[in-house]
């Protein structure tokens, strides 16, 4: 079994962010889960890429050519996959993964993790989508994605696909139990599966 993290290339003004990052890898070390992530050495990328790596656990890194100098690619990891754009590495870790997590990052993480949700929401997948909410990061996103909920643009059964939780450790134990809602998906898809698409 995998998870993509997706998070940070820096380390954010939080000391927690790197803490919980590390032992976020840890713990997927720890239960045998391998890592797949964006590939950098940096950041909160590097964080949870090294935790893994020092608990002995499997880590592929998917990063596009033109990042490669940029996010300063990890040289230790078990498997470092080099592709052509950001369409081809999100829709790698996607394919090597049977989970998503966003830990603290920046726009690009929320637009991964974004991503993946809105696929879950047209039905291409039924994997758990999830926020490590360390220090109430996300928590002010979360009250704007209630808001959305609210104002009726997405269904309550689409926002229950985002597991949220300040503890990795019970995040895992909740993205391990995890059972999609059944949504009758009425949206027309973008038309690309992105587990053949590789």
């Amino acid at each position: 079994m995998r998870l993509c993290v997706f998070a940070g290339s820096s380390t954010g003004a939080n000391p927690n962010y790197v803490s919980e990052a590390r032992k976020l890898g840890t713990l997927l070390a720890k239960r045998k889960i391998g890592l797949v992530y964006g590939g950098a050495s940096v950041g909160l990328m590097g964080a949870v890429a090294d935790a893994t790596l020092e608990g002995g656990g499997e880590v592929i890194g998917v990063i596009p050519k033109s990042l490669l100098a940029r996010e300063l690619a990890h040289k230790q990891l078990s498997d470092l996959r080099i592709v052509d754009s950001m369409h081809e590495r999100k829709a790698t870790m996607a394919h090597l993964s049977e989970g998503f997590i966003a830990i603290p990052g920046g726009i690009g993480t929320l637009e991964e993790i974004f991503e993946i949700w809105t696929w879950g929401q047209l039905g291409d997948h039924e994997k758990p989508c999830a926020l490590l909410n360390t220090g109430n990061y996300y928590s002010p996103l979360l009250s704007f994605i209630d808001r959305v909920v609210a104002e009726g643009f997405v269904k309550p059964a689409h926002r229950e696909m985002l597991l949220v939780d300040a503890d990795p450790e019970r995040l895992l134990d909740r993205m391990n139990t995890y059972v999609p809602p059944i949504v009758n998906v009425t949206a027309v898809s973008h038309g690309v599966d992105f587990l053949s698409s590789i």
